[in-house]
């Protein structure tokens, strides 16, 4: 269905003209379905959903790359019979953000440099070349096919103005120009290895990686709590201890006052009996003194015959 709309063009003549109607060009509806499903079956979903976030986690801190799956592609303007919804596709250079479609011309003329298609059983080669085709006349840097039932994995890169294949003899190991991802076949499954070495993960593996740390979290807080409790624990020990210690050191303190008083009162005692003793030498010595002074009274009377 197209629109037209109309305007009102002024002529400045001195009779006051109104003008004259011009039409517009229709306007051109740009669908954001093309009516097909996302994936024939399970397993072909499994990994447009696999590649398409594992590449969402590796730019996720780089927000200039766009990374979207089974997006429309408009690559011209006005034409909107030429498009292509690839199962996921890179675009460097556009900003992160939700999109109904991808067309080229509002988005600084950038093609998605890097598309990804999964084969299903529904996919016939005469598509997948005219798909090929249509990505090597619109820009695409690189491409890459998997068929998950048949384990095969092809790969594309730009040569000039085509996309040329890459050699069977490279492709085990191929390590993609513009995302630094790696791809292998190992045990009859295609690995992606992001540039720093991680895989990318399916759903499951994801959740289950996720529980795996939450439950490893959770374990390493009730460790933490244990320590808490057990530091709590020795801290108030340590508390009492120390309380125990603080009286034993008042109480020794008071004994030591105690002692010295003791002391202090010996030390006076055993003044005061010195001072005793040297009175009472003193007071035997006049006793003494006046015992003498007696014997001779007594004899000197004798001598006069008067005892």
């Amino acid at each position: 269905m197209s629109h037209t709309s109309v305007s009102l063009e002024a002529k400045g003549s001195s009779g006051g003209s109104f003008g004259k109607l011009a039409e517009s060009e229709p306007e051109i509806i740009y669908p954001e379905s093309d009516g097909k499903p996302m994936a024939d079956n399970t397993r072909q979903f499994e990994w447009i959903v696999t590649i398409k976030e594992g590449l969402g986690v590796m730019f996720g801190d780089r927000p200039d790359v766009f990374v979207a799956g089974d997006l429309l592609w408009y690559p011209v303007e006005r034409k909107n019979k030429i498009r292509a919804a690839r199962d996921a596709m890179v675009v460097f250079g556009r900003p992160k953000g939700r999109r109904g479609y991808y067309r080229q011309w509002t988005e600084g003329d950038i093609p998605p440099q890097v598309v990804f298609e999964i084969i299903s059983p529904g996919n016939t080669p005469k598509e997948m070349k005219k798909k090929r085709g249509f990505y090597s006349r619109h820009g695409v840097e690189e491409y890459y096919q998997y068929d998950p039932d048949r384990i095969i994995f092809k790969g594309w890169k730009r040569s000039g103005k085509q996309l040329r294949p890459i050699p069977e003899s490279k492709i085990q190991g191929w390590v993609s120009p513009r995302l630094g991802t790696r791809f292998e076949i190992i045990k009859d499954e295609l690995v992606i290895f992001r540039p720093d070495g991680r895989k990318f993960l399916t759903f499951e593996e994801t959740e289950a990686r996720a529980e795996q740390a939450e439950a490893k979290t959770e374990k390493a807080e009730a460790k933490m709590e244990k320590a808490k409790i057990k530091a709590e624990q020795a801290r108030t020990k340590a508390e009492k201890a120390e309380a125990k210690t603080e009286k034993a050191r008042t109480k020794a303190k008071k004994a030591e006052a105690k002692a010295k008083k003791a002391e202090a009162k010996t030390e006076k005692a055993e003044a005061k009996m010195e001072k005793a003793k040297i009175k009472a030498e003193k007071a035997e010595a006049k006793a003494e003194k006046e015992r003498q002074r007696a014997e001779m009274l007594e004899a000197k009377l004798k001598a006069l015959g008067l005892l």
